[in-house]
């Protein structure tokens, strides 16, 4: 083999070499990888950790609002019943109370009684009643039913509750029957309040 055949095949020989190193993957060595490993599988493990957590949170929230508002309905019927007894006490005056026997008066007592033991039944399952006399108007919780012309109170208070509202939770079960106040119509005057005084007037 003449000196430059040598040359040549050591030259092939080099690069077949350094191409091999070249292809070799930096990874090859098992410590790296197992701790690649090591850290897929934690960030893995975290991930689902984290979601199984969210589920827990999630599950634990869906429970508590079944539990809460699972009864919507019912409360919802049972409403009628305190209405009519409330408007049934209502419709007794102070001087019918007056002038009832002592048989007549035990009966209101009773269906006094019971309206306090509803409403207190209702309160403790998460339905509280409530009357939002003089408060700000909120659609969110009231229904105008119509507009109380008034210089008593600022546009857009609840001059009058027509029907009480009631909240289960924090949600709306029947939002509160209200009339609202608005701007009493100014009474005619003269242009002019205060009139000049007469020619000659001091």
């Amino acid at each position: 083999m003449t000196d430059r055949t040598a040359s040549q095949a050591k030259t092939v020989t080099e690069e077949t070499v350094t191409e091999a190193e070249s292809t070799t993957p930096e990874t090859a060595d098992p410590e790296v990888e197992a701790r690649r490993e090591a850290a897929e599988l934690k960030d893995k493990l975290l991930r689902t950790l984290a979601e199984m957590e969210n589920l827990r949170k999630r599950t634990e929230r869906e429970v508590i609002d079944a539990r809460l508002y699972g009864i919507a309905g019912f409360a919802r019927d049972v409403l009628a019943v305190a209405d009519n007894m409330h408007r049934a006490l209502e419709a007794i005056g102070p001087e019918l109370r007056e002038a009832a026997d002592a048989k007549v008066k035990a009966l209101i007592e009773g269906v006094e009684l019971t309206e306090r033991e509803l409403l207190k039944m209702l309160e403790k399952n998460g339905v509280k009643k409530f009357s939002p006399h003089g408060e700000k108007f909120d659609p969110n919780v009231h229904q105008a039913m119509y507009e109380v012309p008034t210089s008593d109170q600022p546009p857009g208070q609840v001059a009058q509750v027509i029907q009480a509202g009631y909240m289960i939770g924090d949600r709306v079960l029947r939002p509160a029957l209200v009339a609202v106040s608005k701007a009493a119509p100014k009474s005619p005057t003269s242009a002019n309040d205060n009139p000049e005084p007469e020619d000659g007037a001091q």
